[in-house]
């Protein structure tokens, strides 16, 4: 199968990225950061010389960059896995957060998914078959300190998610919003004993992977995972 990944060059994107690669499917990978996914990119070649990994750095919050890096990615090959994971997380409250974080919120956490999608499903939907994976986030359900613009923007990619899974179920394409509480990635750092507490990476990208491989007949409409001993 060929897998697009974005926000790819680490945390939960690098491992879903691991995941399909160890089970020998083609990637086709992006991030802000030209450095860290080429980087990540050489990496899983070393570790996985069998399959196709190709990368193209790209800014999917805005919405010029998101529609071609799905020009780059249909030149590559139609997918058949879309993971939307490109995000960011500033803290903040709704009163007091500094101007400017709910737009910039918004473009990372759901207008990067929002374009690229509307890019990539034509094709998808012609073919009629892919799996659309939104990587939502337990701040999309229920309120908390300090999570002002963040968690609207995930409640946004949230109901984005959940339309589109409604949408696409006569185009035989699957959608599925994975729901996540604390994972250990970089928006963690720093957490005491973070590796006892909190999810690691690893976990969702195993989720993800075994969702994609269910038969036609089957979607896991919804991933809810949090940590054992509960959220932070």
């Amino acid at each position: 199968m060929n897998i697009v990944v974005t926000g790819a060059s680490r945390g939960i994107g690098k491992a879903v990225a691991e995941v399909f690669a160890s089970e020998g499917h083609n990637l086709y990978l992006c991030s802000r950061s030209a450095t860290h996914i080429y980087k990540t990119t050489e990496e899983l070649l070393t570790r996985f010389p069998s399959v196709t990994i190709k990368a193209m750095p790209a800014d999917l919050s805005l919405k010029e960059e998101a529609k071609k890096f799905a020009d780059w990615c249909l030149k590559q090959a139609i997918p058949d896995v879309l993971v939307n994971n490109a995000g960011l997380f500033e803290p903040g409250s709704v009163y007091n957060e500094e101007e400017g974080v709910i737009e910039s919120q918004m473009a990372v956490n759901f207008y990067s998914a929002y374009h690229l999608t509307r890019a990539l499903l034509p094709p998808m939907m012609k073919r009629r078959s892919g799996h659309v994976f939104n990587m939502c986030s337990i701040a999309a359900l229920r309120a908390y300190e300090n999570g002002g613009a963040y968690s609207i923007s995930k409640a946004a990619l949230h109901s984005f998610s959940k339309n589109l899974r409604e949408e696409m179920k006569g185009h035989a394409i699957k959608v599925t919003t994975v729901i996540a509480g604390a994972v250990l990635t970089d928006s963690w750092e720093g957490l005491k004993d973070g590796k006892n507490r909190i999810m690691d990476p690893v976990d969702i990208a195993k989720m993800i992977y075994a969702a994609s491989q269910l038969s036609a007949q089957a979607c896991v409409e919804e991933i809810l995972i949090r940590p054992q001993l509960g959220d932070l």
